[in-house]
This record gives C-alpha cells, structure tokens and sequence, in this order.
C-alpha cells in the first residue's frame, strides 16, 4: 500500500496549496484602484480651473516743477468715511486659500492613500514571498520525503536480495547436506548389507557345523539306542536295566532309579511334552531337564540339568516340561520316578 502511494505521489506534479480570501483581496484591490482613480480625477481637475482675478489703475498728478507756485493753503479736514466692504479680490483670495487647504487634504490624503496602496503593496509582497517560502519548504519536504521513501524502497530491495542470498546459501547448505546425508546412508546401507552377509554367512557355515554336529550325535544316539534294544530283547522281555534310556524326537529320557522303561515311553513322552514347548527363535540348541514324578505320573519337581547357553530357550523348555504334568504311564501303570528329558528346538 506504501509503494502504491509513493508511485502515486511521484506520479502527479507538485502543486501549490491554495489559500483562502484570494477572491476577497481581490475585490479589495480593484475597489480601492477606483476609489484612487475618482480621487486622482477630480484632484487634476480642480487644480486645472484659473482662479477670476481683478484689475485696478493708479493715476498721480506729476507737479511741475519749472515755475514755482504759491503755497496752497492746507486742505479742509477730511470726514472719515467707513471702510468699504470687501472687495473681490478677498473673495479670490479666500476662495484660493480654501482651494489650497483642498488640494493639501487631498495631497494628504493621496499621501495615505500611496501609503496605503505601498503598506498593501508591502504586505502582498510579504505574504507572496511567505507563499514562496511555504511553497519551496512543501516543495522542499516533497523532495525530501520522495528521496527517503526511494532510500527506503532501495533499502528494502537490497535487504530482499540479501535475503534471497541467505535463502539461496540455505537451500545449497540443505541439498549438500542432504548429499552428504543421502551418501552417508548408502555407505551405512552397504556396511549393514555387508556385515549381514559376513553374518549370514557366518550363520549358515555354523548352521553347517552344527548340522554336522547334530547328525553325528544322532547318529551316536541311534547307535546307542540300537545297542540298548538289542540288549533290552536279548533281555527276554525286558528284565531290570541298570541305565534304561528312552529316546524322543524333542530329546532323551534316561531312567535314574533304576527301572527299566518301554520302548514305547519316550514316544509318549515326547507326545506330552512336544506341544507345550514354545519357542521360535535360534535353532541348533539343547537343554536337559531333570525329571522326578510320582507313580501316578503326578510332576514332583523339574530342574535344569544341563543349560542350552540360552538362558530364554532354558526358561521356555523347562515351562513345557512343567506344562506337562502329570507325565504319562508306563505299560506297567506307573511312570519312573526319575528320569531325564533333552530337549531341542
């Protein structure tokens, strides 16, 4: 709105402000400009009329001289007669003393009217120069007030361009940065895809080895359980075993208070228990859980024989084997006292 007015005011030409009472001065002034004309008319023309004059004639009797004369007796005295009214020439003389008394009023008068017109003139003089003056100091601020909304325009493009600058140097700054991030992702996403691989790798080669492991104990326990039917059916029946085992694909069952098993218990065993193991992280692990029951088959205790090294996968095959309560029987009716179970994944 400030830039709209400035190109506004820049637009239109500087003009002086109007004053009040020019009409009126000027009816002023032409009124005593006819007042001072009649004055001046009159003045010449009163002055222009010769004043009417008189005329007289002295007449002396010249004596003569040549012959002397007698002595003429003195004169009779003279009635004094009274002085005769004025003449004409009085009249003149007044008229004219009165006719100057005019022309000095009226000089007087065009005196203060001369002074008048040069007080006024003065004053007119005074108020145009007053006029002028107000008029260049309007000038004066207009000049004054466009050149600083100029500076202050300038100054607000220079400060928009330093702005922009500095928006500019952010930006840079931000796609650098983000450069310079985006780069530093890629490298942290190729040393994570590398140490994955180093340890998929290193998980499959122990995966290899345990599954080598495994399947050479399995096929130790394979051959020790073929080795114990052989002596259990050499046994004729099955007589009292002083090591009785009992094998199951969730682990192995030995009998620790020497009473022989079935052959068939350690598939009820792994039956029972098997369900409630609950486990679904690492593989290739082994726990061993003690067993000690009642002849029901009611669970009297379950402790950890030999640890897994995972203290979590302990902790979920000894709760499956206490969910298991009560163990199952034998073919005899009652189940072994002691006997133990491993357990694997």
């Amino acid at each position: 709105m400030t830039e709209r007015h400035n190109r506004q005011a820049r637009a239109r030409p500087i003009r002086p402000p109007r004053e009040r009472g020019t009409w009126k001065a000027f009816a002023l002034a032409a009124l005593m400009h006819l007042l001072l004309g009649w004055l001046l008319y009159h003045g010449i023309n009163w002055q222009n009329n010769t004043p009417a004059g008189s005329e007289a004639e002295l007449w002396t009797e010249v004596p003569d001289l040549s012959t002397p004369r007698p002595v003429p007796p003195p004169p009779a005295p003279v009635k004094v007669q009274p002085a005769p009214p004025p003449a004409k020439d009085e009249e003149a003389d007044i008229a004219l003393q009165e006719k100057k008394r005019k022309q000095q009023e009226a000089a007087a008068h065009e005196a203060q009217l001369a002074e008048q017109r040069r007080q006024q003139q003065q004053a007119q003089q005074e108020a145009e120069a007053k006029r002028q003056q107000q008029l260049a100091a309007q000038q004066a601020a207009a000049v004054a007030a466009q050149k600083a909304a100029q500076d202050k325009q300038k100054q607000v493009e220079k400060q928009k361009q330093l702005d922009q600058q500095k928006l500019d140097q952010q930006k840079q700054a931000q796609q650098q940065q983000k450069v310079q991030q985006d780069k530093e992702a890629e490298q942290q996403k190729e040393a994570k895809e590398k140490a994955d691989a180093q340890a998929k790798a290193k998980a499959d080669a122990d995966a290899k080895a345990k599954a080598k492991s495994d399947a050479a104990a399995k096929a130790k326990l394979d051959s020790e359980r073929r080795a114990r039917l052989a002596q259990l059916q050499g046994q004729a029946g099955g007589g009292s075993n002083e090591s009785g085992e009992g094998l199951a694909k969730s682990g192995t069952g030995k009998g620790m208070g020497g009473n022989a098993t079935s052959p068939g218990y350690a598939e009820k065993v792994q039956r029972r228990v098997r369900p409630n193991i609950v486990w679904s992280g690492e593989e290739g692990l082994e726990a061993v859980i003690a067993v000690r029951c009642a002849p029901t088959g009611t669970l009297l205790s379950a402790t950890l024989r030999h640890s897994s090294g995972n203290e979590q996968f302990d902790a979920a095959a000894l709760r499956g084997v206490q969910r298991s309560d009560p163990m199952p029987v034998d073919i005899d009716g009652k189940a072994p006292p002691a006997f133990e179970i491993r357990v694997r994944p």
